[in-house]
């Protein structure tokens, strides 16, 4: 069955991939591509609409992005966000101008609610919007009428309804602007015409599907880290090409306290073929003397796959090697015109020359919370289903600086205290990521009358959605006293504890 279709066309914004999750949230199937993507392949796809992303360029300058005029007579619906709204308006004949007062966060917006866009979702005349703008549209194209305004914007909305084309400056894929996702609801299905028939149970069965059609009766190695990603698609590879799949569990010796035997726990006995490799060594030995995070990221990259091809060849010819990628490992390492936040050891961190015929990922176009309902679906137990998120990398991008047995053995004790404690407090499930960190800062404190020099352990903890945008938990002061105590009390050479209460943005979950 061929789904309703969505495509996202990615100008370079860091959030571009939220508005393809906002879309399937309303039931219709979405795919992001690259702004340049030509004319002619986005026909064949037979989109029913196309939403414009954000970006950070100005459309005034010869060499920012911009879109071939013809796209505007495919009539196909149109949806421009910030930088796709300044696109419609600078292709059509309007005019984008610098911003007397730019527009960053929340900011009171009136709205025409009698715009198809804005109409019947409970939208306010006057209600809070996301902004984030230096450039703003200052004339709108002829044809077109302004649909909402601020202070400061006089056309944060505008549309041709005849034409349907609609642009808002402001960000409705971010929760905090009111009732954003209904006005994506409203594109998607009352502008678009889309019915949601799109859903996880489809997504699996076309998966699956698509899996048996390319391996054929290949044979199929998964990196099996025993997180929520690889442990999902382990089942849905299962499911695809049963005995064809060999899951390789590479235990690189930074895995947190107790969980490489876990892993091995969960696996053993689920029918699949499983496969432990200690590696610690080999890790060590690569990652001595390095301490920039990116380095550490793709030096671990390659030495996975390099793992794998070792193993491979003791299984005979392989010839798909399967990863867990999802979307935001995708973003952050880099997609269409975004700028790197930090490459993914399994995206951005792999070698040029890989010696499989191919790498599947069939989790690739995801988000975790998705991954999370897939894995459901699939019947996978909901310990492995809800575990917390870990990075391929592990420990040793939880270690700032060079990565030693010791340091590694503090943040482990440090990390399993700070678990341990949330668990007793009920927060587990509450807390969508949390974990230690060891700073390498070390700082003066006094233990039992006598001076000390030693390291700082950072906690951080976060609430979110997807993943792309975090909030940092409000762990209760007694909880986060009972931690402190407890990890300069147990754990050798820590005599600070600091709690992280960054977003995200502008910092990342992970602190490298």
């Amino acid at each position: 069955m061929k789904h309703q279709l969505i495509i996202v066309l990615d100008f370079g914004g860091q959030y571009n991939q939220l508005i393809a999750r906002r879309v399937r949230e309303c039931g219709v199937y979405c795919e992001v591509k690259n702004g340049k993507t030509p004319i002619s392949e986005i026909q064949k796809l037979q989109p029913k609409g196309i939403i414009f992303t954000g970006g950070p360029n100005s459309v005034n300058h010869a060499n920012s992005p911009h879109v071939a005029k013809e796209i505007f007579d495919l009539q196909i619906p149109i949806l421009g966000i910030c930088y796709g709204a300044q696109l419609i308006a600078y292709t059509l004949g309007g005019k984008v101008s610098p911003c007397q007062t730019s527009e960053y966060g929340k900011t009171d917006t009136h709205y025409d609610t009698s715009s198809v866009l804005f109409g019947g979702i409970h939208l306010p005349e006057t209600a809070p919007s996301w902004m984030s703008h230096t450039d703003y549209v200052s004339e709108v194209p002829e044809g077109f009428r302004i649909t909402a305004h601020t202070a400061d914007c006089p056309a944060a909305a505008f549309e041709h309804e005849t034409k349907k084309i609609y642009a808002v400056q402001f960000h409705p894929e971010v929760n905090h602007t009111f009732a954003g996702q209904g006005m994506i609801d409203s594109f998607v299905k009352n502008v678009c015409g889309c019915t949601g028939d799109w859903s996880m149970s489809g997504y699996a069965k076309t998966a699956i599907e698509e899996i048996r059609q390319k391996v054929g009766s290949g044979k199929v190695l998964l990196a099996l880290s025993g997180g929520v990603d690889s442990s999902v698609a382990a089942a849905l590879l299962a499911k695809a090409v049963g005995s064809q799949l060999t899951c390789i569990f590479v235990d690189h010796g930074f895995m947190r306290k107790n969980e490489g035997d876990e892993v091995e726990n969960a696996f053993r006995d689920s029918g699949m073929q499983f496969i432990r490799v200690n590696a610690k060594d080999q890790f060590m030995q690569k990652l001595q003397g390095v301490s920039e995070p990116e380095s550490k990221r793709k030096i671990i990259g390659e030495e996975f796959i390099r793992v794998f091809e070792q193993e491979a060849k003791k299984l005979g010819k392989v010839d798909y090697l399967v990863q867990g990628t999802i979307y935001p490992d995708v973003i952050e390492s880099g997609s269409g015109d975004a700028a790197v936040i930090k490459s993914h050891h399994n995206v951005g961190g792999l070698p040029d020359y890989v010696d499989f015929k191919e790498i599947i990922e069939p989790l690739r176009m995801l988000f975790k919370d998705e991954v999370r309902k897939l894995g459901t679906e699939l019947g996978l137990s909901p310990v492995l289903v809800h575990r917390q998120p870990f990075p391929g990398p592990g420990l040793a991008i939880r270690i700032i600086g060079e990565i030693t047995d010791q340091k590694l053995e503090m943040l482990r004790e440090a990390d399993f205290i700070f678990r341990q404690e949330l668990a007793e407090a009920g927060l587990d499930r509450e807390i969508n990521q949390y974990f230690a960190v060891l700073t390498d800062m070390r700082s003066v404190g006094v233990m039992g009358d006598a001076r000390t020099y030693d390291y700082t352990v950072a906690l951080r903890a976060v609430t979110t959605t997807d993943f792309m945008t975090a909030d940092f938990a409000r762990i209760p002061y007694e909880v986060l006293g009972v931690v402190a105590n407890r990890i300069v009390n147990e754990v050798p050479k820590v005599n600070r504890i600091v709690y992280d209460i960054t977003t995200k943005p502008p910092a990342t979950i992970e602190w490298e």
